[in-house]
């Protein structure tokens, strides 16, 4: 959510904004919200000199009444019921306008960066650096899901009847594989001086709507029925909301914490062939990293967040490259973002594995959560998020980069101690 203070100062720069992704529909919003907050403002107004004028009526009826004056004493009471039933008027209005603002201010979506490139949808994300040697071997690479099904790794028929498509039995080795690779990135990220941390796998609507927005909500939340609940979609949501409504200390910030979760998502649509195994799924999970800290921090954290991310793929001899996201793709809460991409030699193109974000305040301003700095200004803190891996899906490029022709999987040196010792699966 943007400062409104923007669009009473500067809405030319919203508009615009809104422009540069493609919501021209939320033009009209813009103009609308002003509006509303002038109206607010002079209610406002109008309500600070009622109750300054009730409040000096209503020192006069106690003088009155020691002097025996009951009579215009009893005229000013009326006086002062008149003034507080237009008191309680001007309140109620001002209190529907602002639910009205709200609304507005949350669809409204933030400031991007200036080096955002500008595009409609993802085909316009712009590739800016790989890292490795996309190697294609001169053997077949099965389809993954045949890979883990011939190693007796998986079984989504089986889950198929459990639970449903978009579900899936992960066993053996490939099911420790999967649990090495968390394992493994759980310790990269405490190297990194992150602080490890479980979080709740639930969280209330009020932390929902504080972390995204409402279209990401409908098309990715799983709600709890009956109760207000949602399952989490990842581990970032009940990690910055764990700062909700706070004021911080200077010395706090940065606040740097990476989390294990299961994951939760509708990932609502049809996809294509190369998705159907565990590529886009219902459930997964997930080693995150968020950064809480200062403003003026927030875009060295940035580079730092989607870089550990590419060299933890890359201490894994995965090739990746970074794709930075146009300002059509951008959620509306983001102000950057790029995403981490594996190479796939069954595919010969790279697969999404990991996405980096700045918000800057946008979630702050949502949630609440401000510090206190050097001067005792209350300031809005910025958020960031980051992927650090999120098996299964990791597990495509790293089977398909480890695969052997005659169908086994050679381990990474530094998954091999979370594997038992073991150097390949057959």
């Amino acid at each position: 959510m943007i400062d409104i203070k923007l669009i009473r100062e500067n809405s030319d720069i919203v508009k615009e904004n809104i422009k540069k992704k493609f919501q021209d529909e939320k033009l009209l919003l813009v103009d609308e919200v002003k509006e509303l907050d002038e109206k607010v403002r002079k209610l406002k107004l109008e309500g600070d000199n009622l109750r300054s004028e009730k409040n000096s009526f209503s020192s006069e009826i106690g003088s009155l009444m020691r002097e025996g004056k009951k009579e215009e004493a009893e005229e000013v009471k009326e006086k002062v019921a008149d003034y507080g039933q237009k008191i309680s008027k001007i309140e109620e209005e001002e209190q529907k306008l602002n639910i009205r603002i709200k609304e507005i201010m949350f669809t409204i979506p933030n400031i991007i960066s200036e080096d955002t490139p500008i595009g409609e949808d993802d085909s316009k994300n712009v590739e800016e650096q790989k890292f490795g040697e996309n190697i294609v071997p001169n053997y077949e690479v099965p389809y993954h899901a045949d890979i883990m099904t011939n190693l007796n790794g998986l079984d989504k028929d089986a889950a198929g009847k459990v639970a449903g498509n978009g579900f899936y039995y992960l066993m053996g080795d490939i099911a420790r594989l999967h649990s090495a690779v968390l394992s493994y990135a759980r310790d990269f990220m405490i190297d990194k001086g992150f602080t490890y941390c479980i979080p709740p796998y639930m969280i209330r609507s009020s932390a929902v709507d504080g972390v995204m927005s409402f279209e990401e909500k409908e098309d990715m939340m799983y709600k709890i029925e009956g109760e207000d609940l949602y399952l989490i979609g990842t581990s970032e949501h009940s990690m910055i909301a764990k700062f909700k409504d706070e004021i911080l200390k200077e010395k706090m910030l940065p606040i740097t914490m990476t989390s294990y979760s299961p994951c939760f998502r509708k990932e609502v649509g049809a996809h294509g062939i190369e998705e159907r195994g565990i590529y886009r799924i219902h459930q997964f999970e997930k080693q995150e990293m968020i950064v809480i800290c200062k403003p003026e921090e927030s875009d060295s954290w940035y580079d730092k967040m989607w870089n550990y991310s590419v060299e933890f793929f890359r201490s894994l001899d995965i090739p990746v490259r970074k794709l930075v996201c146009c300002s059509g793709d951008l959620a509306d809460l983001k102000y950057k973002s790029c995403d981490v991409e594996a190479w796939s030699p069954r595919q010969q193109k790279y697969i999404e594995v990991g996405s980096c974000s700045n918000l800057t305040d946008a979630q702050a301003r949502r949630l609440g959560i401000r510090y206190k700095d050097d001067n005792g200004n209350k300031v809005f803190a910025h958020t960031l998020n980051n992927t650090v891996v999120a098996p299964p899906r990791m597990l495509i490029s790293l089977l398909e980069n480890n695969y052997q022709e005659d169908g086994s999987i050679k381990i990474p040196k530094a998954l091999q101690p979370y594997m038992g010792g073991k150097e390949i699966i057959k």
